[in-house]
């Protein structure tokens, strides 16, 4: 929760959500450990390193990890085999993550800590939150995790921590230790089970998956807005919004939809028009049931998610009120995985049925309108303009495609089972990314039609959405190079600018 008064984002391990990872991330909230929430993991790493006191066998404590499971680790050795343990699994490979990125997924790993089943140092949980507060922020690669636990990636972290390796500070690359230094911090002293519980875990996968979420929630919302705007620009039907026909088909995403855009067309005069056709074609008529679909399923892996960020992933699970340290697969993250791969293919319905209002907000036989919204019949118009939105949707549809089942069996046979999940992840972040660029061409169409048809009375948020794609994409009176203006559109729609000048309206 975030404290109002001070503007900072207090963590317990219980209440961390994804508006929480993003105004972190993005808008460098800071952070504090809650009081309670350290004293747990000081209690719980008291009883860890009285196991191993006692020789007690734990894996990753007093034994190896992996298949070296069997090793004996000596007490006198835990510092040295605790930073080998990040020299062998640091194998990611570029693309770095970007800064807020790497927020999100260091928020991420230092809430599941707090749940306090690591066993970890309390001083390796603080270094997190001084990382984030200090805006010390390690170069990360996104690449070489299988999913089962982001072991290759978040071994980049650890070297920071220690003061070795790269790290992205005041604007600059520079080394981990001078960063250090510049800040005021120390690099920490690695004891038992602080390498294993730096490395194992889903952090880079969930903090990234946060951020994608987010921006698809926001995605949404203007697909809506951006669908309220095509039917003013066809004249179409807006029936297949009424409230009573919404009624007896109760899904929770297509009524949040319809109200959205019943919203967005308030005052429209498509609420008073006539029309002779009984019917748009289905990419109109089925729009918030399809857009509602991918709400459901955002909806899904939210919940899920949301589990995973106040949860522990580790393994061993330190059940110190029990006397037990228990070997499990709390890491595995296969629930919210497949609500990501569910997502992608809802998302590509979405990009689907907007290309095709689209295409058909271009052809005349559907509008009445000129061919391709032409002014007069010696521009070329927006006839060109279609290969690079079906483009666009033709990545998506391959992005979509389900990838959490293409694994290995590794680490000689003990780890048979993974799921991709940053890989999974990332897919639907292009997903969004190149939806974003598919309805700002939209939005571009329909602007178009609407001043060709002259005199539509626009809804409210319709006029405001209006008002701002005219304010970066001029009226088409003649052919120019279209690039510019769909950059344009799509920096605007990523800007948030255009959602809440609706909002206002």
């Amino acid at each position: 929760m975030v404290d109002q008064l001070d503007d900072i984002l207090i963590l317990d391990g219980q209440r961390l959500t994804i508006e929480d990872i993003q105004a972190v991330a993005v808008h460098n909230v800071k952070v504090r450990i809650d009081e309670s929430a350290l004293e747990l993991l000081e209690k719980s790493r008291r009883f860890v390193l009285k196991k191993a006191e006692e020789d007690e066998p734990v894996y990753g404590f007093n034994r190896g990890v992996g298949l070296n499971k069997d090793r004996i680790i000596e007490a006198q050795a835990f510092e040295t085999y605790n930073r080998n343990l990040l020299y062998a699994h640091a194998a990611g490979i570029e693309p770095y993550a970007s800064e807020e990125q790497v927020r999100a997924v260091l928020l991420a790993r230092l809430n599941s800590l707090l749940v306090g089943r690591t066993g970890v140092a309390p001083a390796i949980a603080k270094q997190y939150a001084d990382f984030l507060n200090a805006g010390i922020h390690p170069l990360l690669p996104l690449r070489g995790s299988v999913g089962a636990g982001d072991i290759t990636l978040l071994s980049h972290l650890g070297l920071a921590f220690i003061g070795e390796g790269d790290v992205m500070y005041a604007g600059a690359r520079t080394s981990a230790a001078a960063a250090l230094e510049h800040a005021g911090l120390a690099p920490v002293s690695l004891g038992a089970k602080d390498g294993l519980a730096i490395v194992s875990s889903n952090a880079v996968a969930a903090g990234t998956g946060a951020l994608v979420l987010y921006a698809c929630e926001q995605l949404l919302e203007l697909a809506d807005l951006v669908y309220a705007l095509s039917l003013e620009g066809l004249q179409g039907h807006v029936s297949p919004l009424d409230p009573s026909v919404q009624r007896f088909r109760p899904y929770a995403g297509q009524g949040s939809s319809a109200e959205r855009v019943r919203g967005f067309l308030t005052d429209s005069g498509l609420w008073h028009k006539e029309s002779a056709s009984l019917q748009d074609p289905l990419s109109f008529r089925s729009a918030c049931h399809i857009h509602g679909a991918a709400l459901d399923a955002l909806q899904v892996v939210k919940a899920a998610l949301h589990i995973h960020l106040n949860a522990s992933d580790d393994n061993p699970c330190v059940l110190e009120e029990e006397d037990r340290i228990v070997s499990c697969a709390n890491f595995e993250p296969l629930t919210w995985v497949l609500g990501f791969e569910m997502l992608g293919i809802a998302l590509s319905h979405v990009s689907k049925v907007a290309c095709f209002r689209t295409i058909k907000l271009s052809t005349s036989s559907f509008t009445g309108l000129s061919r391709f919204l032409s002014p007069d019949e010696s521009t070329l118009a927006f006839s060109t303009i279609q290969k690079t939105f079906t483009a666009l949707d033709a990545e998506i549809r391959h992005l979509s495609n389900p990838s959490s089942a293409d694994y290995y069996s590794l680490a000689g046979d003990m780890e048979d089972h993974s799921s991709n999940a940053p890989f999974v992840v990332s897919k639907v972040g292009e997903i969004i990314d190149r939806l974003y660029y598919i309805v700002a061409i939209e939005a571009i169409h329909a602007v178009q039609a609407i001043d060709l048809r002259a005199g539509v009375k626009l809804g409210q948020g319709t006029q405001a959405a209006y008002d701002e794609i005219r304010s970066v994409v001029p009226f088409l009176a003649k052919d120019r190079p279209l690039t510019a203006d769909i950059q344009s559109a799509y920096t605007l729609l990523k800007s948030g600018r255009i959602a809440t000048g609706v909002r206002k309206s």
